[in-house]
């Protein structure tokens, strides 16, 4: 085994939920580790919109034991990532933030190399854990790269009185558009289908539904966004293309994994882009090499949320010390 500082029993790639629930079964079996994270702590959660609330309970979102106090039902965004930091604190988490992997190698002796952006490391077992809101799901249309288009939502105060474009009709759209439409904005939701999302919050559907059916919010379905300029956008739908005013376009069109970093670090991909590993131990086709969390749904991103991932956390060290 290499002797050096930079070596670790588990490299962990992602600071979110399922990461650190990887490290904290790690600490408990003993084993070194460190956390590498390119960005802030649970930085998918600090990106979520910033009044957004969770589906789940608080219960289901705990990892390590640690209870989730909170006074509401469901648990905000706020909170989740405060709990997720005293989570941290706790087990005193050994996680370096803001370093992105470049690149993980085994060498001849069946160990691991990792690149980083600041150092190089060394390790027995490398833990995948980085979720899949990092890369939005284009449309392709021109003018999607304008400054006013954007595929990450956080506050509705920016669009206030603008004419807003919300693309997308899940729970991201939908809380996007009500959002907005509530500090003033004149919204217009453009949705591929024939009617809203079939995983929009229960009790937000009806909200949307009420205001949509007053004219409140404006809505055209089975329609696509085809090109969006400087101060109008060009909207297809049944009745032909129709041209309206906008100053900001918000395109809610979901998100994927980084396909390139996986393939990139010899994980098989097949066709359907779901990569490939044992479900019982959640060893990839590279021998010590796991995922854990939800980049393991590849493009179906409603399979695995922090709730029923949970469990691979111990599933990786489980196999790990066996």
């Amino acid at each position: 085994m290499p002797e050096n500082q930079n070596h670790y029993d588990i490299l962990i790639i992602g600071a979110g939920p399922i990461g650190m629930a990887c490290a904290i079964e790690a600490q408990r079996a003993s084993l070194s580790y460190v956390i590498v994270e390119k960005g802030a702590l649970v930085n998918s959660l600090y990106n979520y919109p910033v009044f957004m609330t969770f589906f789940s309970t608080s219960q289901k979102l705990e990892i390590g034991g640690v209870p989730f106090v909170t006074i509401s039902p469901k648990p905000n965004r706020n909170e989740a990532v405060e709990y997720y930091r005293r989570v941290a604190e706790k087990f005193n988490l050994n996680i370096n933030l803001f370093e992105r992997v470049n690149q993980v190698v085994k060498n001849d002796a069946d160990i691991f190399e990792v690149t980083t952006s600041k150092t190089n490391y060394t390790a027995n077992h490398v833990i995948v854990s980085t979720g899949f809101y990092d890369v939005p799901l284009l449309m392709n249309v021109p003018g999607e790269n304008l400054p006013k288009v954007t595929h990450y939502y956080k506050d509705p105060h920016l669009y206030a009185f603008q004419n807003v474009v919300v693309v997308g009709a899940n729970n991201s759209g939908v809380d996007a558009a009500l959002e907005t439409y509530r500090k003033g904005a004149k919204v217009t939701m453009i949705v591929r289908s024939a009617e809203l999302g079939p995983h929009v919050k229960y009790w937000v559907r009806p909200d949307i539904e009420n205001r949509i059916k007053e004219g409140e919010i404006s809505a055209h379905f089975n329609s696509e966004l085809v090109e969006i300029r400087a101060d109008e956008v060009d909207i297809k739908t049944a009745e032909g293309i129709k041209t309206i005013k906008n100053d900001f376009v918000i395109a809610m069109t979901g998100y994927q994994p980084d396909f390139s970093m996986l393939r990139k670090f010899g994980i098989d991909l097949p066709q359907s882009l779901c990569p490939v590993y044992n479900e019982e131990t959640m060893e990839t086709n590279v021998k010590g090499l796991y995922l854990a969390g939800v980049v393991c749904g590849g493009m179906d991103t409603h399979k695995l949320f922090i709730e029923n991932s949970r469990v691979h956390a111990e599933m990786i060290i489980n196999h790990i010390v066996q």
